[in-house]
């Protein structure tokens, strides 16, 4: 087996209690059957305890409390189960959030999500180009014209001779891809008709679908000269992310539009927040690729619909 990671992946590391948008917030959080089965069998007032957070019916899952909270994060915001028994205690999904595996043949590639802010401001600050590291061996022959495809959409995404309005058109072109030439209200609709879970980010969409066609884009782009390698980091963790996927479907097209697409809606509100505030700091970045991430990426829905549409 071959695995895969961009070269800042193992300095990801959870800040906990720090966090101002926990994952252990407003989120089901599935128990696996094998630890599930090692939680049953737990004895004394922590597993009385843990029989009673857990609901069996359809898939097994942790009873969420007040405000949507799991059960075992106490009011410091830190897992009880950690403080008990350790990492080791842990359901698997919260041994691996937000870390994500896409797989093809013999190949496992690793990587973190952007909908935890503490994986977006480690892509985000990143200054040097990203660079895919390798351990293992690779049997030949299996997605390799896929894999091929998916260097040259990074190496296009990483060209850093050409701005990175010409490296989107140039991913569209070679990859016969296509974003509608909607309005920013418009872009504000199409996402608004999409699943939504946090009300900051209707709030932003609905902002977006009443102010968006004032926006000065091009006095942003001024704005944001500097700050190139943002967008630049963006767009390789969406190529990175999701063209893979195209080994199931067989689109990679669908998915470079996907990425191109997500990184101009996300210019558009960096646009709008720097009309209504007169800044647009790294912060507000980081907050808005977590949002976008947590509500587009993290909704298989929301995934399929935009796929299908830019097919």
């Amino acid at each position: 087996m071959r695995y895969v990671w961009p070269d800042y992946y193992p300095a990801f590391s959870c800040i906990a209690s720090r966090c101002q948008h926990s994952c252990c917030i407003g989120w089901e959080i599935d128990i696996d059957p094998e630890t599930l089965a090692r939680y049953r069998s737990m004895e004394g007032p922590m597993g009385d305890r843990l029989k009673t957070c857990i609901s069996e019916e359809e898939d097994p899952h942790f009873i969420l409390g007040k405000e949507e909270r799991c059960p075992f994060l106490n009011q410091e915001n830190l897992c009880d189960l950690i403080l008990y028994g350790g990492e080791a205690l842990l359901c698997q999904i919260c041994t691996d959030h937000p870390r994500f595996r896409n797989f093809l043949p013999g190949r496992t590639e690793l990587g973190v999500g952007l909908c935890c802010e503490a994986a977006a401001h480690l892509i985000l600050t990143r200054k040097d180009p990203v660079r895919l590291l390798v351990s293992g061996e690779e049997d030949e022959g299996e997605g390799e014209e896929l894999l091929a495809l998916r260097q040259q959409a990074l190496s296009i995404a990483q060209d850093r001779t050409k701005s990175i309005a010409q490296r989107e058109e140039e991913l569209l072109a070679q990859f016969q891809g296509w974003v509608p030439a909607l309005s920013p209200g418009q872009w504000a609709e199409v996402y608004l008709g999409l699943e939504r879970l946090d009300e900051s980010w209707t709030g932003h969409l609905e902002a977006l679908r009443e102010e968006g066609d004032t926006l000065d884009l091009a006095a942003f782009a001024a704005y944001m000269a500097d700050r190139q390698t943002e967008y630049e980091q963006l767009l390789v963790y969406f190529l990175y992310r999701h063209l893979l996927t195209a080994w199931e479907d067989g689109d990679p097209g669908s998915k470079v539009s996907f990425a191109v697409c997500s990184l101009r809606f996300l210019r558009l509100l960096g646009a709008l927040h720097w009309q209504r505030h007169g800044e647009f700091t790294l912060k507000d970045q980081e907050e808005y690729a977590r949002l976008y991430s947590a509500e587009v990426e993290y909704s298989q829905e929301n995934l399929d619909f935009l796929f299908d549409s830019l097919m």
